[in-house]
């Protein structure tokens, strides 16, 4: 084989030694920070990309939105209850350089930020605060942490309270209290409805006594609705006579 090949083979394989770490490719859901000799000197968007080789360093940053599950914390609320709360987090990093450059571990801090966030703004809650109003509770979660990890170019977007577990005898004490309340309401509805019907029964009373015609048909319609009913005879007796037998009975 000639010399000159071996040449040709040669400048090939110092080219490829120097291109290959030249090329980097960074995916669409990527950012690419730039070191040169250990300091910064830019950041890369998606697409193929050259640097310095030997001399540049990239570190790949994932833009997408990561989920953070905060494990069950033990807390103690305002109000002196001990509860268990768990909690999810979704977070993105918005600045690749602050994110490699501002923090050595931007998933773990923010984790340790979103437990000792969750302690705190629940122990300044109220146990009801926290049954019902859960949204105000998010809402304050979420702006907290995002306060801390802003500098680090992260992005706390949702924060969302999971699970609260009570104690036992709470809960029953809540299950004793929750059938109490609906017992109440009921005996209300009952003694309602029957106001109602008791004052219409005395209009209905009071519109029939002074309507004597009306009083004799509804107590003919009556003796109908019995006839049909127990499939009988029945005699009606006027009202004028009831009236004067009780009238000479009273006498």
């Amino acid at each position: 084989m000639p010399t000159q090949y071996y040449y040709y083979l040669g400048a090939l394989v110092v080219l490829l030694t120097l291109l290959v770490p030249a090329v980097k490719i960074v995916q669409q859901y990527q950012h690419g920070v730039v070191f040169r000799f250990g300091q910064f000197v830019g950041e890369r968007g998606p697409g193929l990309n050259f640097i310095l080789p030997y001399i540049d360093r990239m570190v790949r940053v994932d833009m997408r939105v990561e989920t953070l599950v905060v494990e069950p914390q033990e807390v103690i609320t305002r109000d002196g209850v001990t509860v268990q709360v768990d909690a999810v987090v979704y977070f993105q990093p918005v600045n690749a350089t602050d994110t490699i450059v501002k923090v050595q571990n931007y998933a773990k801090a923010t984790s340790q930020i979103a437990q000792t966030t969750l302690r705190s703004v629940l122990g300044q809650s109220d146990l009801d605060e926290l049954l019902s109003h859960r949204d105000k509770i998010n809402a304050r979660l979420r702006e907290i942490i995002d306060a801390h990890t802003e500098p680090w170019g992260v992005k706390a977007g949702i924060v969302e309270v999971k699970d609260v577990l009570l104690p036992e005898n709470l809960q029953r004490a809540m299950a004793r209290q929750a059938e109490a309340e609906r017992e109440k309401r009921a005996k209300i509805i009952h003694a309602d409805g029957e106001r109602i019907a008791s004052e219409a029964l005395a209009e209905a009373g009071t519109r029939l006594a002074a309507a004597p015609a009306s009083l004799q048909l509804r107590y003919l319609q009556t003796l109908v609705e019995m006839a049909g009913e127990k499939n009988a005879t029945i005699l009606p007796i006027p009202l004028d006579l009831i009236h004067q037998f009780v009238g000479a009975v009273k006498g």
